[in-house]
C-alpha cells in the first residue's frame, strides 16, 4: 500500500475569499482591549442593541410552549406568514405579490443572499455587485463559483452606482445585478426615477435584479426606503429581500422572506428545500405579529426614530471633537472618512491601521471600511448600537485619540 507523503488541506481554498476575516480579526482587537483593562464600546457588528417589542415576544413564548410547534415547518415558509408578508408589502409600498409563488421565508435574509447565487448561476457565471458592499454579496459568489464585476460606490457620485459606466458586454454576459438602497456600509439612498432606470436596464439586457431591502424601515428626516417592486414591470425582472432583524430586532430569531419573480422566487425555493426544514413555526408566528404591528403603527413609531435621534446625538458629539463627518439618511450605520491625519496617501490598509489602533487606544470598536472592498479603503463603518450616553463616551474618547494622535 502506497500512502502520500503530503498532508492534505481540508479547508477550501473559497473559504478564503468570503470576506469575513476581518469581523474575526475586530473580535481578537476586542479581546485583547478587553484583557487590557480596556471598557470596550462595540460599535462594530450591526447587532440592535433593543428587543423586539413586547407583543412579539409574548407570541414567541407562547407558541414555543405548545406541543404540536415542534414539528418540521414547510421550507417555504408557513401560508400564514406568507400572507401576512404579502398583506405587509401592500400596505407598506402598495405592492401586490403572490403569496403562493412569489414569497419565500427565510432564515433572515443573509440566508436567501448566500444560496441565491448557487440557485440561479451556474459556475462560470457572471454577477454585478457593488464596491463597498454587504460581505455575502461576493461571498456567495464565490460559493457558487460565480464571477464579479464590481460595480464602485464613489463619494464623487454621492455613492450612487453608476449603471452608465456598466459596459455593454458587462450586461450582456451578467445573470443578475445585486443593489441596496438604503445600503450597508453606506446608506446609498436613491428615488424611484433610479428604480425604474435600472429595472429598463434589465429588462433591456435580461438581467436579474436583486435588492437588498434589509434596512426600509430606517429611513431619517422624512425619507422612507422604497422598494423595487414599485416599480411597473418589476415582478418580471427583480426580486427583492427583506429582514426583520434591524426593523423589528429580531436579529437573533433568524428570519425574512424574499419576493419578486416567480421564477427566481421558486429556484430559491427548490435549493432551500433540499438544504433545511425551514424557520421554526413559533418564530414564523412572532413575524406575523411584527408585521401586523407595523401595519397598525403611526409615522413616528418603529426603529426609526430612535436611531434617527442616535444618528444626530453621535455626529454632533464627533464634529465637536473635530471629526466632521456625513449625516445618513438612513440605516444603523456611519460611513465616516477617516480624519485628515490618517486618510493621506493612496496606500492599503489605512482604515485597518485606524480601527485597530484606536481599539485599542481606546476601547471603541469600529469596521475598516476595506472589509466591505477595495472602495472602502480611508473609511470606516461605524454603528449606533450603543445608548446615547454610551455613544458620547465614545465620541470622547475618539476626540482624546485624536488629539493626542493627530
Amino acid at each position: 500500500m502506497t500512502f502520500s507523503n503530503s498532508k492534505r488541506s481540508w479547508r477550501s481554498d473559497k473559504l478564503s475569499r468570503l470576506g469575513s476575516s476581518i469581523f474575526a480579526e475586530v473580535a481578537a482587537w476586542k479581546e485583547e482591549a478587553s484583557q487590557s483593562g480596556l471598557d470596550v464600546i462595540d460599535l462594530g457588528i450591526g447587532s440592535p442593541d433593543q428587543a423586539p417589542a413586547l407583543q412579539i415576544r409574548q407570541v414567541l413564548s407562547e407558541a414555543v410552549l405548545r406541543e404540536n410547534s415542534y414539528t418540521y415547518p414547510s421550507s417555504r415558509g408557513s401560508v400564514t406568514f406568507r400572507k401576512q408578508a404579502a398583506a405587509w408589502m401592500e400596505a407598506r409600498f402598495g405592492v401586490t405579490v403572490d403569496p403562493e409563488d412569489e414569497i419565500v421565508a427565510l432564515m433572515g435574509s443573509q440566508d436567501g443572499l448566500a444560496h441565491l447565487a448557487l440557485a440561479v448561476c451556474n459556475p462560470g457565471d457572471l454577477a454585478i455587485v457593488p464596491d463597498p458592499g454587504y460581505p455575502i454579496y461576493s461571498g456567495s459568489l464565490a460559493i457558487a463559483g460565480v464571477k464579479a464585476w464590481t460595480l464602485p460606490l464613489l463619494e464623487k457620485n454621492a455613492f450612487i452606482p453608476d449603471l452608465d459606466s456598466i459596459p455593454d458586454e458587462v450586461w450582456q454576459e451578467a445573470v443578475f445585478i445585486l443593489l441596496s438602497f438604503p445600503g450597508n456600509p453606506i446608506s446609498t439612498t436613491v428615488d424611484l426615477t433610479y428604480m425604474e432606470k435600472l429595472i429598463q436596464l434589465a429588462r433591456k439586457w435580461n438581467v436579474l435584479v436583486i435588492h437588498d431591502l434589509a434596512y426600509s424601515e430606517m429611513g431619517f428626516d422624512g425619507y422612507k426606503p422604497v422598494s423595487i417592486l414599485q416599480v411597473p414591470g418589476a415582478h418580471d425582472t427583480a426580486v427583492e429581500f427583506h429582514s426583520f432583524s434591524k426593523s423589528f430586532n429580531m436579529a437573533g430569531c433568524r428570519i425574512g422572506f424574499m419576493t419578486g419573480n416567480r421564477e427566481a422566487v421558486g429556484a430559491l425555493r427548490e435549493l432551500k428545500s433540499n438544504v433545511d426544514y425551514g424557520v421554526f413555526d413559533p418564530i414564523q408566528e412572532a413575524a406575523v405579529a411584527a408585521l401586523e404591528m407595523a401595519m397598525k403603527a403611526g409615522e413616528n413609531e418603529g426603529v426609526a426614530p430612535l436611531y434617527e435621534r442616535r444618528r444626530d446625538v453621535f455626529i454632533a458629539a464627533l464634529a465637536r471633537q473635530g471629526w466632521v463627518v456625513q449625516k445618513p439618511r438612513a440605516t444603523m450605520f456611519i460611513w465616516a472618512q477617516l480624519p485628515d491625519a490618517y486618510n493621506t496617501g493612496q496606500g492599503q490598509g489605512r482604515s485597518h491601521s485606524f480601527a485597530h489602533d484606536l481599539l485599542l487606544g481606546t476601547g471603541v470598536a469600529v469596521i475598516p471600511g476595506a472589509a466591505f472592498g477595495e472602495q472602502g479603503e480611508g473609511y470606516v463603518r461605524i454603528a449606533l448600537v450603543e445608548e446615547e450616553e454610551r455613544l458620547l463616551e465614545a465620541a470622547r474618547r475618539i476626540g482624546e485619540y485624536l488629539r493626542m494622535n493627530g
